[in-house]
Parts: structure tokens; sequence; C-alpha cells
């Protein structure tokens, strides 16, 4: 099946969460939300990233949570991606990585403390299944003003330029009890190297023109935002 997730894209998507530290911001409050909700008499604490990609964010967030608040954590990705869970396994290599589909996850129910579930897709049914029962599901989706300058130099038309999450969030809330829920906003000025690698992993370059691309892409120096809401959920039952 061809994908327009390719090596890259995980390169430039690595570049910037790993070297760029862009969005550092969130990667604190995600592990300020573990240690405020998780049981804290669980060690080691498993980690599942549903869709992580090249493995920046788990890697980091396992780190975060085990420097700041002295845990023991086991961390483990699945992504449907061949090339990012490659990519994890070579850079990453304290987390467990695999190429699973979302839906049909290779877990024994009940198996993780912590879902994360950053900026993809979801399946809330396989959720619940591996979910222990005291544990919590992290959702992080985008507000309005997510990467707007992007958006607003890409397109033309309102409904690519503007965005809301409001069925998002309500389907999330229709599957689980919602314990807390956090907005991560913040501007970062990027050089551009950095540019040209947040449009290479952002996929609102493909349905955009190539000149526009080339144009934003090629910018010296680039004002962006990064507008987030972090949904914090356990078991309705």
């Amino acid at each position: 099946m061809k994908t327009k997730y390719s090596k890259e894209l995980f390169e430039a998507r690595r570049k910037l969460i790993a070297e760029d530290k862009f969005f550092e911001p969130l990667i604190q409050a995600i592990a300020e939300m573990i240690e405020r909700q998780a049981d804290k008499d669980k060690e080691p604490l498993f980690i599942l990233d549903t869709g992580c990609g090249e493995g920046s964010h788990l890697a980091n967030v396992c780190d975060k949570v085990s420097s700041d608040f002295g845990k023991t954590v086991t961390g483990v990705g699945i992504d449907i991606s061949k090339e990012g869970v490659l990519a994890a396994s070579k850079n990453y290599t304290n987390q467990i990585w695999t190429v699973a589909d979302l839906a049909n996850t290779p877990f024994k129910d009940r198996q993780f403390d912590v879902l994360l579930n950053i900026l993809s897709p979801s399946n809330y049914a396989e959720f619940n299944r591996l979910l222990k029962a005291d544990g919590i599901v992290i959702k992080v989706v985008p507000r309005s003003g997510y990467l707007k300058e992007i958006r607003e130099a890409l397109f033309d038309k309102p409904v690519k330029q503007d965005y809301s999450n409001s069925e998002t969030v309500d389907r999330f809330n229709e599957n689980f009890r919602i314990m807390d829920s956090f907005r991560v906003y913040y501007t970062r000025k990027l050089n551009q190297p950095s540019i040209q690698s947040l449009m290479q992993m952002s996929p609102l370059t493909w349905s955009a023109k190539e000149e526009r691309i080339k144009s934003f892409a090629e910018r010296e120096i680039a004002e962006i935002t990064v507008d987030l809401e972090i949904l914090i959920g356990r078991k309705t039952i």
C-alpha cells in the first residue's frame, strides 16, 4: 500500500522533535499529566504510544517521566508504517517498537497503564481492550490555532484555514470519562532548516499547491503557533 509517510518525512519529524525541541512544552505537559493521574504505586509503568511514528514523542515522554518523577517506565510504540517503526528502533533502543494495525494490536487485554494518542487516529474499542481498569488514555488533538501560519499561507478557502476539534472531543467523551483537559499554546521561531522539516512532516502540504509550499519553505525565519488540547480519560465502567 502506497503511503505518504516516507523515510524522509520521519527523518524531518525526528529532527523537529528530537533536535529542535519543537514539542518540548507538550512533552512536559504530558509527563506531568501522567504523574498526576496515573497510579503512583505502579512500577514499572507500562505506556503504549498508539501511533508512534518514528518514536520521538514516546521516547521523550518516557525519559521525562523517568528523570523528573523517578518512575520506572516501559514504553511500547506501534505504528502502521514500517518506515516509522524502523526509524524508531534505530534511534531509540530503550523502548519496544512494532508494526501493528491500531484496530488489531498484538497485545493481550488490559496490559497498559497509559495509552498515548498524539495527533493520530484512534480506535476506542481497542483502547478499552488494552487499558488496565485503572489506566488512563491521553489524547492530544489540535486546536484552532495549530500551525495557523502554514494553513493561512497554503490555502485560500476558510475550510482549509480553520479547524475545530469539537467532533473529536465529543467522540472521546462518549468513550471515556474525561478526568482532565489542558491547553498547550505557544509559538516557536524557526529558521529555514526547521521550517523545511516542519513542511516535510506536515500532512497539510499533501493537498496544497507546490508553489505555495515552496514559497513558505524558503522563508528565512517564521513564527509558528502550536495550539493543542490534551484530554485525559478513564474507562467508563
